[in-house]
Parts: structure tokens; C-alpha cells; sequence
């Protein structure tokens, strides 16, 4: 594990470097003093929308099993995405599905049985959103790549909860010697019988697209000029890719991974290379900053420390599985 962290941060501080080299970075001041800002709040404003809907999907998913209220699903997102932006390969996953746990009456292998869920939603509507991008332009290969791989899981994903829902039985017979697999199939044979949980794929679509607007605004407000393509078909290129990359783990915010995925992106629609790199790291900015603010607060409402939380989330989620 420690050797897969060092890897991948060596891997974002190579990207963070190849964000900073020939960026002309201190032309970025200037920049931002031209900058319309009420483009920018209006992103801001945006960012959080995207986790508000995050929290009513998880709300709706989870509705078959039991009422759990939207408050508890977005504080608990925002911790998760708190502890995302400061620890290493996603721990924040588990601790937003140990918080709700702790929170409500649900069983742990029921939340993280919904946190997977979610994924599958997101990677069904990310793979649509993909082939959508493609009529804008080609993209890089080695999004096509991480498109590919990204495929492979959801269809995995997809038979494993058609199984569930198909042949519950059966599959419960075939993993009987694991009692967390057969909570698994249980839980997602609960939700998947469900009308909410169609409404929740729907709820996957606001979403994904909330999370065009930050980068659509802040192209905007700073007056990026595209000469090969429309803002809003270019913010959603960016979209995706960055959706897809930062599926790699990375170090910690992504940082360095971001920069280098939005500048490659907006690159396909800009000659200036060196502006596309200084936009990457202020749309950084935009998407991290009222998240850790966000995720701060929720996570002083908590009363825990961090790194407490960290351990007590792993415990319990060694203890069930």
C-alpha cells in the first residue's frame, strides 16, 4: 500500500511539473484581475448544487431500506469528499458510508452496498457522456483507453447486479462461504426491486451535468476565446476527461493529475498551450476550494478528528467484510 502511495504521488508531482513548465505562470495575476466574477460565484454555486444532488440520489436509493434524511446523505458527502481532497486513494468513500451508518439504523454492508451503486450509475451516464464528446472532437488516446477500462467495470458491475436481481438464489449459493457477499447481493437485490431506484439512475443525469457548469462558467468569466469549438461542447470535453483520469488514484486533491488532465483537454480546442495550463490550475481552484470549505464544516459538526474518523471507518468496514 505504502509503495502505491509514493507511486502515485510521484506520478501527480511529475504532472504538477509539466503544469508549471512553460505555463507562464505569473501572468495568471493579471488574468485574474480581468476575470468577471459573478461567472465564477455562479460556478461556485454550481460545485455545491452537484453535491446537494449527490445527496438526494443517495437519499432515493436508499428509501426502499429506510428514510434517511437529505441533511445526513450531504453532510456525510462532504466529509467524504473532505477527507478525499486530504487523504490518500479515496478513503472518503468509506467514511461517508460509515458516517450514514452511524447515523441511522442502516447496516454498513447496506450504505456501502449504495456507494457501489452509485458508481455504476455514474459510469453508465459517464460512458453515454463519452460517446456524446466524441462528436465534438477526437479525443486523446489514453482517454479512449480509461473509456475502455472504465467500460469493462460497468458491464461488470452490471452483471453482477442483474444476478442479483435475476438470480438471487443462485448467487447466493455461489459466494455462501462469504457472508459479506451474500449482504451483497441481498442489498442490491432490496434496491434494484425498487421504482426509486430507476429514479435514482435518473438522478444520475442533473448530476453529471451540474458538474459542466463550474467548468463552462469559469471559461466564461475569464473570456476564453475558442476558436475551435463552442464553450459549452468544449466545458464538456473537459468534463469527462477529467471524470475519467481521476479515476487513477493520485495524490491527494488530485492535484497535479487535474492539471495536467484539463490542460490536455482544453488543448484540442486552444493554440495557447501555456493558457490552458495557467485556466487548469484556477478551475482547480474553483472546483476544490468551496468543497473544502463545505467539508470542513461538516466535518467540525462531526466532533472528530480526521485521522480518528479514518480509523474508526476501516475498522468497521474490516469488521464487516
Amino acid at each position: 500500500m505504502r509503495a502505491l502511495i509514493v507511486i502515485a504521488n510521484l506520478g501527480s508531482i511529475a504532472c504538477l511539473w509539466w503544469a508549471l513548465r512553460d505555463s507562464e505562470i505569473s501572468k495568471l495575476r493579471d488574468e485574474m484581475r480581468s476575470i468577471d466574477w459573478r461567472w465564477v460565484c455562479a460556478g461556485a454555486a454550481a460545485d455545491i448544487m452537484v453535491y446537494v444532488v449527490q445527496g438526494w440520489r443517495w437519499r432515493i436509493l436508499l428509501s426502499p431500506i429506510s428514510t434517511v434524511r437529505m441533511a445526513q446523505t450531504v453532510r456525510a458527502i462532504y466529509v467524504g469528499l473532505f477527507a478525499n481532497e486530504l487523504l490518500p486513494f479515496r478513503t472518503g468513500e468509506v467514511i461517508r458510508c460509515y458516517l450514514l451508518n452511524r447515523w441511522t439504523s442502516l447496516p454498513l454492508p447496506v450504505v456501502l452496498s449504495s456507494a457501489l451503486v452509485e458508481r455504476l450509475f455514474d459510469g453508465v451516464w459517464l460512458i453515454l457522456f463519452f460517446a456524446a464528446t466524441l462528436q465534438f472532437t477526437p479525443l486523446p488516446s489514453f482517454v479512449d483507453r480509461l473509456a475502455g477500462v472504465l467500460t469493462i467495470v460497468v458491464l461488470l458491475l452490471v452483471w453482477v447486479l442483474v444476478t442479483a436481481l435475476v438470480a438471487r438464489r443462485w448467487s447466493e449459493r455461489m459466494v455462501a462461504k462469504s457472508p459479506g457477499m451474500v449482504r451483497l447481493i441481498d442489498d442490491l437485490h432490496a434496491m434494484g426491486k425498487s421504482r426509486s431506484f430507476y429514479l435514482a439512475f435518473l438522478a444520475s443525469l442533473p448530476y453529471l451535468l451540474l458538474q459542466v457548469v463550474p467548468v463552462y462558467t469559469l471559461m466564461r468569466g475569464f473570456g476564453l476565446e475558442l476558436p475551435n469549438g463552442s464553450v459549452l461542447g468544449a466545458a464538456a470535453v473537459v468534463t469527462v476527461v477529467l471524470r475519467l483520469g481521476t479515476v487513477v488514484p493520485s495524490a491527494p486533491g488530485n492535484l497535479g493529475t487535474f492539471q495536467l488532465l484539463a490542460a490536455q483537454a482544453l488543448g484540442l480546442f486552444i493554440l495557447d498551450q501555456s493558457l490552458a495550463k495557467r485556466f487548469s490550475f484556477l478551475l482547480w481552484g474553483l472546483v476544490t476550494l468551496p468543497l473544502l470549505l463545505g467539508g470542513f464544516v461538516a466535518m467540525a459538526l462531526t466532533g472528530l478528528k480526521l485521522r480518528e474518523l479514518q480509523r474508526q471507518a476501516q475498522a468497521k468496514a474490516s469488521s464487516v467484510s
